[in-house]
């Protein structure tokens, strides 16, 4: 009886932190369907400009002060103002760079066919990969305190504070995210867009500004998820996207690529699922995500939430 005890309050600190670990796969992963959603490309890049937004937030946190050169010394924490400056800051160039990779890379290509699209996305992804060892270092780095972490006993679950602000957060930025899609005029063009982009330029819709749009809005949401998980484990390094990107990935396409809600449910379930095989080994919990792809593919390949459709080639 004390070791079915034991093992449901194990099982139960799981699952609270694999919802956690979901909400912010699931932020990247809003990123990967939207740009599908319009553009039919993967935007394997993705994954870089998680990165990037860690990166973005660290570097003015260290010119401010926060984060002393002496990595032996504690660290200050950083005043919720600089926070909501940082963070916003952060969010803003990753929108930037988004737009400006989409500008670059994918709209010359757009009317090449898939397979250019595709190879030009993973070379950006590698480029922002080295590029960003040869400009930030190979080292990994330590995250400025933007938060005091604590613990937060939920009932039988003993939770940090962090997790529980990733969780809200991202609740709230889906929601913002999906109120701006339905409800306003440049969401009304990206959802025309995404069902038939010549019709959309005939009815009159900027489809280059409307792509730019869905670019830095996923660009966007990537940037906050790597800030979450750099406050929730506080160390980053230039490939901390490559398993995060691959692991958003699956997430999208758990759910139903192209589906905003199905991004968000593939997301927590990924993070679930992970989270409470982990609770018996760590060996194999980062192939839990590879074996998720692959039923998906073999059983139900347009995902939980999308829809079946054909394809002419």
């Amino acid at each position: 009886m004390m070791l079915l005890e034991v093992t449901t309050e194990i099982l139960l600190q799981q699952g609270v932190n694999g919802i956690a670990r979901g909400s912010y796969y699931a932020l990247v992963a809003v990123g990967y369907t939207l740009v599908y959603g319009v553009l039919q490309l993967i935007n394997f890049a993705h994954s870089e400009v998680y990165m990037l937004g860690a990166h973005f937030a660290y570097y003015p946190s260290k010119w401010l002060g926060y984060l002393p050169d002496d990595p032996t010394k504690q660290a200050a924490k950083v005043p919720p103002y600089w926070v909501v400056v940082i963070v916003l800051g952060a969010m803003a160039a990753c929108a930037v760079v988004g737009m400006l990779i989409e500008r670059v890379a994918y709209r010359p290509l757009r009317n090449a066919g898939r397979l250019a699209p595709l190879i030009t996305a993973i070379g950006v992804s590698l480029l922002l990969q080295y590029g960003g060892q040869a400009v930030f270092g190979t080292e990994p780095k330590p995250f400025p305190v933007f938060i005091d972490v604590e613990p937060v006993q939920l009932g039988p679950v003993n939770v940090s504070n962090s997790k529980i602000y990733i969780v809200v957060v991202a609740f709230v930025l889906m929601v913002a995210l999906s109120l701006f899609i339905h409800k306003t005029r440049p969401g009304r063009a990206m959802r025309a867009c995404s069902y038939n982009m010549q019709t959309a330029r005939l009815m009159g819709i900027n489809v280059d500004r409307t792509i730019s749009l869905t670019f830095a809005l996923g660009s966007a949401m990537a940037a906050i998820g790597g800030i979450l998980v750099a406050i929730d484990q506080p160390r980053i390094d230039p490939l901390m996207g490559m398993m995060m990107g691959l692991k958003a990935f699956v997430a999208a396409v758990l759910g139903g690529i192209g589906s905003i809600s199905g991004a968000v449910l593939g997301g927590l379930l990924l993070g679930i699922v992970e989270a409470l095989v982990g609770a018996y080994t760590t060996t194999y919990q980062d192939a839990v995500a590879f074996v998720v792809l692959i039923l998906v593919l073999l059983f139900k390949p347009e995902g939980l939430l999308g829809k079946t459709g054909r394809e002419k080639v």
